[in-house]
Formats: structure tokens, C-alpha cells, sequence
């Protein structure tokens, strides 16, 4: 088996995309550290968040209706509407503290319903 696959090519790709993960990592990291500083007021301000609140809701809708268009089952979708209710309520909850804890917990609750949504079957 591991001979079938050193002759397919399978082991080279792998190892390409390790490389390529860590090129992409490095960059990553090195532009994040640098951009730091004045980035920093611009991840915090408000808008930043509504603006993800807008795409979490539209992906939300998309994948989560499909869901329901081809298994029928509602319970994925019910358990990600809950998790963007309190994404949505969070944003009038002060920043830090309470405010991010309750966004990560939103954000929990909305990758349950998607991963309920991904492993629901006909």
C-alpha cells in the first residue's frame, strides 16, 4: 500500500501541501506581527463584527436551507439559528469580558448546526 502510493504521487502531494501550509503559516505570522499595531483599532471597531454577523447569517441561510431542502431535517438548522441569536446578541454586550465570551459560545452553537447539517443523511 504505502509502495502504490509513493508510486502515485500521493506522498509528493502531501508533502507539497505541508510545505505550502507552512509557507502560508510564515507569511501569515510574519504580516500579522508587523501590521499589529495599527491594525489593532481596526479589529476591534464595531463595524467589523455586524459585517461578520452579516456573512455568518448568509451563510447561515444558504447552507443551513439547503440542509433542510434536501434531508428535511430541522434540528441542524434550529441549532445554528440559535447560535447566530446569540452571535447577534452579543454585539450589544459590552467588548471583552462578557461580549466575547458569549460571541465564542455563538459561534460554537452555529459550527454544531453546521457540523449536524454536514452529517445528516436521506
Amino acid at each position: 500500500m504505502f509502495v502504490d502510493s509513493a508510486r502515485s504521487g500521493g506522498i509528493d502531494r502531501l508533502a507539497i501541501g505541508l510545505s505550502g501550509l507552512c509557507l502560508v503559516h510564515c507569511l501569515a505570522s510574519a504580516i500579522f506581527v508587523a501590521m499589529l499595531a495599527s491594525a489593532g483599532g481596526l479589529l476591534l471597531h464595531p463595524a467589523i463584527h455586524e459585517v461578520g454577523l452579516v456573512f455568518a447569517i448568509g451563510l447561515g441561510v444558504a447552507a443551513l436551507g439547503r440542509g433542510i431542502l434536501h434531508h428535511g431535517f430541522m434540528m441542524p438548522s434550529a441549532v445554528g439559528g440559535l447560535g447566530l441569536g446569540v452571535m447577534a446578541g452579543s454585539l450589544g454586550l459590552p467588548e471583552g469580558g462578557v461580549g466575547t465570551v458569549y460571541t465564542i459560545i455563538g459561534v460554537a452553537i452555529l459550527a454544531l448546526g453546521h457540523d449536524l447539517n454536514r452529517r445528516a443523511v436521506v
